[in-house]
């Protein structure tokens, strides 16, 4: 459903080992206070020693302590360099020269969403050309249809048997009777101008408003046709036609009205029911008051049992999309119609007609 177009790695290098203190430790001298190799940091660092390499044993003291720093000043460069070997080196990919090449590649290729039409989600083309080996030649006509665009030039065209049959295969249904197509496309169209239909006669009723809308409906479902051609002979205005901005088909997400039916069913058989074989979004610019104003109208395409003489049958369920808006106009319109009914508005309509 759906085929409106518009046209348009570096090893870590080994641990140094820092230089011993035999001389220091035979000798039992205590080091100077400046000397580096003392201070803590230098502890932590030269705490590593080699298992092969015991420690000497201390002997007691019997001279003074030097008058200088028995170890070599420059070993605080080796002890550095040493400390910077053992930390971890930070990675540093690598970036070779075909990896760069490939990715600008990609960048350059057109993204699978650039290639659809953003009014209706579809692919932006669509040939003309048969198919490769297609034995039956299809008609490329397309036909107008009533449903104005949002853009304001001219209607919605519908899709040419061969440019349905082609979006069929490159959607996968390469199983798809060609006999058949001109005859989906005939119900194609047919079911989305009753889709159209529908929102039309919606619009004319809260178009203007939800006090309008209760003005038309609170005499029951039955009544309202009547009560929406008194009002508007009363308004005497011309009516603001609805446009469609654009549309989405999205067969594999199910309504939430849709999915609780069926769990309905499966408790009570009465509300049993095959699940929609599709389902559309479309959304409709309304005329606020002179003011633009998107509404989002939500269709469940079910299929029924053939009549007697073979013709298909379907049922569409049309409404708008839950917003605070759109909930308050299907409660109007559903509420009215059970208040009506319940309050005995038939009754004393046939009374007063006496």
């Amino acid at each position: 459903m759906g085929w409106f177009w518009a046209d348009g790695n570096a090893s870590a290098a080994a641990p140094a080992v820092p230089p011993s203190h035999k001389d220091l430790a035979a000798s039992g001298a205590t080091p100077p206070p400046s000397c580096p190799m003392h201070n803590k940091t230098m502890d932590a660092l030269s705490a590593y020693k080699p298992a092969a390499t015991p420690a000497p044993e201390p002997t007691p003291a019997a001279a003074a302590p030097p008058s200088k720093c028995p170890v070599n000043h420059g070993a605080k460069d080796t002890l550095a360099a040493a400390a910077a070997a053992v930390a971890p080196k930070q990675h540093q990919p690598d970036h070779h020269q075909p990896a760069a090449a490939a990715a600008a590649a990609a960048a350059s290729e057109p993204s699978f969403l650039s290639k659809l039409n953003p009014l209706n989600y579809m692919f932006s083309s669509i040939s003309q050309e048969p198919a490769p080996n297609q034995a039956i030649a299809l008609p490329t006509e397309r036909d107008p249809s009533s449903i104005p665009k949002g853009t304001g030039d001219g209607n919605w065209e519908y899709p040419s048997p061969q440019q349905m049959y082609n979006a069929l295969l490159r959607k996968g249904y390469t199983d798809t009777d060609i006999t058949a197509v001109e005859s989906m496309v005939a119900v194609h169209n047919f079911l989305n101008e009753g889709a159209w239909n529908e929102i039309v006669e919606w619009e004319r009723r809260f178009g203007k408003g939800l006090m309008r809308g209760w003005e038309i409906m609170k005499c029951g479902e039955e009544n309202a046709p009547m009560m929406l051609r008194r009002l508007e002979a009363q308004e005497n205005d011309p009516e603001p036609q609805p446009t469609l901005i654009r549309f989405q088909g999205r067969p594999k997400e199910m309504t939430p009205k849709a999915a609780l039916l069926q769990v309905l069913g499966r408790i009570n058989s009465n509300y049993a029911t095959e699940p929609p074989f599709d389902r559309h979004d479309w959304y409709v610019s309304r005329d606020d008051n002179g003011e633009k104003k998107e509404v989002r109208y939500v269709i469940d395409f079910y299929s029924a049992p053939p009549e007697p003489t073979g013709e298909p049958v379907f049922y569409l369920d049309v409404r708008p999309a839950v917003t605070v808006t759109g909930a308050c106009e299907r409660l109007l319109r559903w509420g009215g119609d059970v208040w009506w009914k319940a309050s005995g508005g038939e009754v004393r309509e046939q009374e007063r007609s006496k």
